[in-house]
């Protein structure tokens, strides 16, 4: 039985957990959150507390990199701290990683390593500090990648929305709201399944873009969201044009992977609270 450890079970981290140990993988993870900790454990997880704060903090955590195959899901936190902060976490990161001697990792990151220059983004884009829409993020997907002894895989989501996330609801009744460029969204379910099928499939030392196949406009996925759930759209859009991005998700569809939901104006949603 493959084992594996989640950094990060959080909302993307549990459902993947779930998905995995239904698969027959023997799962584990990561919290930064005490009474989290207690509920996963109800669970039947075997669930450290750890921080990354850069450096690791936590509670018998040294278990975790005691594994076959180490996913990563730590958020970069780019709103509240420097950019060098995920980077520092990163390192700290890889230190546990060459002294535990994982042989599998796999990193999640973001479609904003992408600069938006009003293109369609692949994988094969030449991508550096220079020209990178974030420098946090490359930086760390740089550091798990120089002179590496593990097979490595990289995710780069695009916008994670869907049960209750719901792209609309941030923008409702709101002011000169940009409407239109096209979204690079990926549903939750989607995204749990495209990373349990890396695993299964064993596709390593790739990067991957995992964004749904369609793009529709912004305005049209916020005035969808407010029909469909009850909420006031925006009450106007901006004017002036803005640089956008197209990300290609054909990498992972050449390998075999289905979407179930390729189109963002069809993602289910968890009705929200007035």
């Amino acid at each position: 039985m493959q084992r594996i450890s989640i950094i990060g079970l959080g909302w993307l981290g549990i459902p993947l957990a779930d998905t995995l140990k239904n698969k027959g993988y023997s799962v584990k993870g990561s919290t930064t959150q005490k009474d989290k900790q207690s509920q996963l454990k109800e669970k039947d997880y075997e669930v450290s507390l750890l921080n990354f704060n850069p450096h690791p903090e936590g509670e018998s955590f040294n278990g975790l990199f005691d594994t076959d195959i180490l996913f990563v899901n730590i958020p970069p936190r780019s709103r509240t701290m420097p950019e060098t902060f995920h980077p520092e976490q990163i390192k700290f990161l890889r230190a546990l990683i060459d002294r535990h001697d994982i042989k599998k990792v796999i990193y999640v990151s973001a479609t904003s390593v992408y600069p938006d220059l009003s293109q369609t983004a692949t994988e094969e884009d030449s991508l550096s500090l220079s020209n990178t829409g974030n420098k946090a993020l490359l930086t760390a997907e740089n550091i798990l990648k120089s002179g590496k002894t593990y097979d490595l895989t990289i995710i780069r989501y695009g916008g994670l929305l869907g049960v209750d996330r719901i792209p609309g609801k941030y923008f409702s009744a709101k002011e000169n709201v940009q409407g239109d460029t096209p979204v690079n969204y990926i549903h939750r379910d989607d995204a749990v399944s495209l990373a349990a099928w890396i695993i299964e499939k064993g596709l390593w030392n790739e990067t991957f873009n995992a964004v749904a196949p369609k793009h529709p406009l912004r305005r049209e996925v916020y005035e969808k969201n407010a029909a469909d759930l009850g909420f006031p759209p925006p009450k106007s859009y901006s004017q002036n044009e803005a640089s956008f991005k197209v990300i290609s998700p054909e990498k992972i569809i050449t390998t075999g992977f289905t979407f179930t939901i390729p189109d963002p104006l069809d993602f289910w949603y968890e009705k929200p609270d007035k």
